[in-house]
């Protein structure tokens, strides 16, 4: 997985690489898709939500740039393989999953493979989770429809926001890295296009 999809293509970040590597994808999968752990390719998990092809969490952790003791969010916990390479990588991690009955599964496995820098907790990450703000970097796996806000609030100055956004036409979505500056702006790069299922909560609700 590391060496054909990740290092062939533009994953150049040897700690990214190194993680990725380490963290035992098959932990984070339906036992049902076991055979496909560690394919290119999105598996289905539970609840109607899934876990991203090995590529996509690479690229995103690599465009947020984390660092060891970095204080990361990361919003739409799924099975918590993101939060796990996350904390491989030594960053401190708290983890918002939407799905209370996903969170919980995430939270038990994590701390049964160790992953002690990882807080799970169930809600809406819209909000992010603004009593261990500032971040140094939040990592967004699904789509919304604008940029939250508030995730903007809760970076340090430099810190780094990945995330999809739908496009106009809302058949399609962007990457993002959206980069805070000293004044509070934000700088935005569009990577690529991607295709994760929809942010829901509060977002959708037109909310800024």
């Amino acid at each position: 997985m590391v060496r054909e999809q990740l290092a062939a293509r533009d994953i150049t970040d040897a700690r990214v690489l190194e993680a990725m590597g380490r963290v035992p994808r098959h932990e984070f999968v339906l036992k049902s898709e076991m055979g496909r752990a560690y394919a290119d390719s999105a598996l289905p998990i539970r609840h109607e939500q899934t876990i991203s092809q090995p590529y996509i969490v690479a690229l995103m952790t690599q465009l947020a740039q984390v660092k060891p003791g970095d204080r990361v969010l990361d919003i739409g916990t799924g099975s918590g393989y993101q939060a796990a390479v996350l904390a491989d990588m030594g960053a401190k991690v708290w983890s918002i999953e939407i799905v209370p009955e996903l969170a919980a599964e995430a939270k038990q496995r994590l701390k049964d493979l160790k992953y002690d820098a990882v807080e799970v907790r169930a809600g809406d990450g819209y909000r992010g989770w603004p009593e261990h703000a500032p971040f140094r970097a939040i990592i967004l796996a699904a789509a919304a429809p604008q940029i939250p806000k508030p995730l903007i609030e809760q970076l340090v100055v430099g810190g780094k926001l990945v995330l999809p956004v739908d496009r106009p036409d809302q058949f399609a979505q962007d990457l993002l890295v959206v980069t805070k500056q000293e004044d509070g702006t934000i700088r935005r790069e569009t990577v690529a296009p991607v295709m994760f299922v929809p942010m829901t909560g509060e977002v959708r609700k037109g909310s800024r």
